[in-house]
């Protein structure tokens, strides 16, 4: 049996391999999961909540802008007409009592306005928080 010499891969492959593990090695990893986490949350952000809100400080519609919502007390934005029920919820809004709101919204605060409205699932719910996070800074 014979053996045939190895080649060497040509020199542009080893220019793009190259490239890919600098790419690799020195890109900061949040640059690289950023983008599709933004995205994941925006687009939950528009099928469940965009017809009522809106993240514009100051544009309230059916439902009051979510612009810094996280922190914020219940019921006190103002030049929004809230439910008495959320005006006296007496918490602020935090991570969790938001992913909550989103998924079953009568046990965090009975009598909301949100009508009609049957929640999200609770991981929806996460990718929205997250969004209202990241899009309030």
């Amino acid at each position: 049996m014979q053996s045939r010499p190895q080649s060497s891969p040509s020199p542009w492959l080893h220019g793009i391999a190259g490239g890919a593990l600098a790419l690799l090695l020195f890109a900061p990893s949040s640059l690289a999961q950023q983008p599709a986490s933004d995205e994941a949350g925006h687009q939950a952000f528009n099928n469940s909540c965009r017809t009522c809100h809106s993240m514009k400080e100051g544009d309230n519609r059916l439902g009051p802008n979510l612009n810094k919502i996280v922190g914020r007390k219940a019921g006190s934005l103002p030049n929004y007409n809230y439910s008495s029920s959320m005006k006296e919820a007496g918490f602020n809004w935090d991570q969790d009592k938001l992913t909550r709101f989103m998924v079953k919204p009568d046990e965090v605060v009975s009598g909301h306005k949100m009508q009609p409205y049957g929640g999200v699932s609770a991981e929806e719910a996460a990718k929205v928080v997250a969004y209202l996070q990241t899009a309030s800074q």
